[in-house]
């Protein structure tokens, strides 16, 4: 059966120019595609009168577009600091460390390469569209380290208040280092059972289901909150392989 209008993966794309937006396009024009396309565009003015007039469930964004060459960044801040329930997935030109972690500390939930089968952006849509992050091993290693050079984690809301306990801020930055269920509890001296319940706690305040969106919470919430000279949040411009594997997932997984 076709699948209609309104059950369709409604995004839109952002690139440096319409040749690049049409190419990306191309990778949704199967028939069997969920994927509807809702509009094109090229700078940030645009894309962000777009956004609000259409809300898409995501956004495909190039880390350069007309404005410049880390205009992306840009969007994908802006997009998170909204609080908008669009999806961010990022397209990055070459492979460094830096740039992964800033494209994930900036909000996306998903990255593509250029050089990757644009079969590839359409598996990378449909997860990301079930609440899953598309990133793999590495990538998750790079932000995990980025993390820990920022501990401690204090989660608060806007009005400055604590979201956690002392004692699920201590499970929460041992989530952060890597450590499992098991290594967490004989850190802590808990049972397995009561990490499990902490961490199930966890989720529920701050709105995520898998252990990887709690580290990307933590690491975007963590940039949030770090100063510049001029006392305002900032980020690091910067650019990185993969092998495609998609983390997380709907259904909450608070074990190892």
């Amino acid at each position: 059966m076709q699948l209609t209008r309104s059950s369709a993966i409604r995004i839109i794309i952002a690139e440096a120019n319409q040749l690049n937006c049409q190419l990306v396009q191309s990778a949704f024009r199967s028939r069997t595609s969920r994927v509807e396309v809702v509009a094109t565009a090229v700078a940030y003015d645009g894309l962000v009168g777009l956004l609000h007039e259409h809300k898409p469930d995501i956004v495909i964004v190039s880390v350069r577009l007309q404005d410049g060459p880390l205009e992306g960044y840009h969007v994908l801040r802006d997009l998170h600091l909204l609080h908008s329930n669009t999806r961010a997935i990022m397209l990055l030109d070459s492979r460094e460390r830096e740039l992964v972690v800033d494209a994930f500390r900036c909000g996306a939930h998903g990255i593509v390469f250029r050089d990757e089968p644009l079969e590839t952006l359409g598996k990378c849509v449909q997860a990301v569209y079930q609440g899953q992050v598309w990133a793999n091993s590495l990538h998750l290693t790079y932000v995990l380290e980025a993390l820990t050079q920022t501990m401690p984690v204090r989660l608060q809301d806007a009005r400055g208040y604590d979201l956690l306990s002392r004692r699920q801020e201590d499970v929460v930055r041992l989530v952060s280092e890597g450590m499992t269920n098991r290594e967490i509890s004989q850190q802590l001296g808990l049972s397995e059972h009561t990490v499990r319940n902490y961490l199930f706690r966890v989720f529920d305040k701050l709105g995520v289901s898998t252990r990887v969106e709690l580290v990307l919470y933590c690491l975007q919430n963590k940039q949030r909150s770090l100063p510049t000279d001029n006392g305002t949040a900032s980020f690091g411009p910067m650019i990185s392989s993969r092998s495609q594997i998609a983390m997380g997932g709907s259904k909450r997984q608070s074990g190892d």
